[in-house]
């Protein structure tokens, strides 16, 4: 990214323009304001350790804005500057609760009330939403525009991410923040998180559902507040983990019958010819049948976890498999590295390697390495546990530790120098996702916290 090129959308941006795509005070009690320290160690950092650091590193990126904070998604060479997804932020959570230390928990809590300061403190709303992402550190933007400020601005509001049209709010990012947030409720026992989380459950009810044929709960609503049609096997899928989330830790058996309602839509999209999950539909009458997502054949075992579907792991590990190296087209793996996973959906495989992604962006790479969706394959087979399953998530652990090594050397959070090899990055190369947008070799939040969770055998999506 050099010039004044601007960045593709990623999958989680497009709907702050009104674009979607049909897959897919300023003190807060408890977040702090001191940024955790490190003892000294001479021991050489483990891979996971490595990655923790990572994400403290983006986290921490911009000290002089305050202590409530989220961390950044992707390294500054992106093109993203300081934007922080809630989606990614999100997964921190719930990568930090998995660690299970205290600086873990500590970051967990803090990462959480910035979540819920976002939440009571949005510039427009006070109706429990989040929206697509926020600023947290100064910078210019592409025309010449300073933005100046922090994740909170000096009159108390969040800094919404509007210079990239990231105002809009998904049902599936919210519906990640509530897991994140009644994650920290049930480890904590504090009341705010659970509140927040009920909160987010209630904006989905009232905005989200649907009673078109095929039911579910819609996309969510575009920067300018309208809803948008489609309806994501994704989306719902993640409102299976939340509901059911919710439906323990309130007791209200409302929440399973939400739950009911979201799960009744994934089901319906199962394709049982080939073993694998359809994407969502544009309008609540039509499957949507192609592109085919990775993401909705391995979040939909970890969160309903049913035999009967099961194959659809098999179903991604078979028809999503790619191996980039170096005499690739288009591949950017340096000569003598090779990385095996996943790519993002059946596009990925057939996107043309003659075109580019986008305007101002490289040309696909066919196999590029899918690292996030990789990383909830692994998560999903260590799940599933059939015969082969665990070889080959330690096949696919190996390639994202061997990535977060070699790959995205030299790259920046904030314009400081990250740990070295540290941070998962989302693509080995460019890599058409076959949704309008790309992923490519910049070390990410959203690809380090699920490695991260993979590596824990933790299931965020398990109620």
């Amino acid at each position: 990214m050099t010039g004044s090129q601007r960045p593709e959308l990623s999958r989680r941006a497009l709907i702050g323009t009104g674009l979607a795509v049909g897959a897919t005070a300023l003190t807060v009690a408890g977040s702090g304001t001191a940024w955790a320290t490190q003892r000294p160690s001479t021991a050489r950092p483990t891979a996971r350790g490595r990655a923790y650091a990572f994400l403290a590193a983006a986290m921490d990126a911009y000290p002089e804005h305050g202590g409530v904070r989220l961390a950044q998604s992707y390294t500054d060479q992106a093109g993203l500057f300081s934007t922080a997804f809630t989606y990614d932020n999100a997964l921190a959570v719930l990568a930090h609760l998995a660690s299970r230390t205290a600086d873990g928990h500590a970051r967990a809590v803090t990462l959480g009330d910035a979540l819920l300061y976002a939440q009571a403190h949005d510039p427009v709303y006070d109706d429990g939403r989040l929206r697509q992402a926020y600023n947290v550190g100064p910078y210019t933007f592409y025309d010449g525009s300073p933005q100046p400020d922090g994740f909170v601005r000096a009159d108390g509001t969040v800094n919404v991410g509007t210079q990239f049209g990231f105002t809009g709010t998904a049902v599936g990012d919210m519906a990640w923040a509530g897991i994140a947030l009644s994650t920290l409720a049930g480890r904590t026992g504090k009341r705010r998180f659970l509140t927040g989380a009920v909160r987010i459950g209630e904006w989905i009810e009232r905005v989200g559902r649907t009673d078109e044929p095929l039911g579910g709960y819609k996309f969510g609503v575009d920067g300018a507040g309208e809803k948008l049609p489609f309806t994501s096997t994704e989306h719902n899928t993640d409102l299976v983990g939340l509901f059911g989330r919710l439906a323990r830790l309130t007791g209200d058996r409302i929440w399973l019958e939400r739950r009911a309602r979201a799960a009744a839509f994934v089901r319906k999209m199962w394709e049982p010819s080939q073993g694998f999950f359809y994407t969502g539909t544009n309008d609540g009458v039509t499957i949507n049948k192609s592109p085919i997502p990775e993401d909705t054949q391995t979040w939909t075992h970890l969160a309903l976890s049913s035999p009967a579907h099961s194959r659809s792991l098999d179903w991604a590990t078979a028809e999503l498999a790619v191996l980039d190296t170096a005499d690739r087209p288009n591949s950017t793996v340096p000569t003598g590295q090779a990385y095996e996973g996943v790519t993002f959906s059946s596009a990925s495989l057939l996107a043309d390697e003659d075109s580019p992604i986008a305007p101002g962006q490289p040309k696909p790479d066919r196999n590029g390495v899918w690292f996030e969706g990789t990383a909830h394959l692994a998560l999903a087979l260590r799940h599933r546990h059939a015969p082969g399953d665990e070889a080959r998530a330690r096949r696919l652990i190996a390639s994202i530790e061997r990535a977060q090594d070699l790959l995205g050397p030299g790259q920046t959070v904030g314009g400081r120098a990250l740990p070295a090899r540290s941070g998962v990055v989302s693509a080995s190369s460019p890599l058409d996702t076959g949704f309008g947008f790309g992923y490519y070799p910049y070390r990410h939040t959203g690809a380090t916290a699920w490695y991260l969770l993979a590596a824990a055998r933790a299931n965020p999506l398990e109620a």
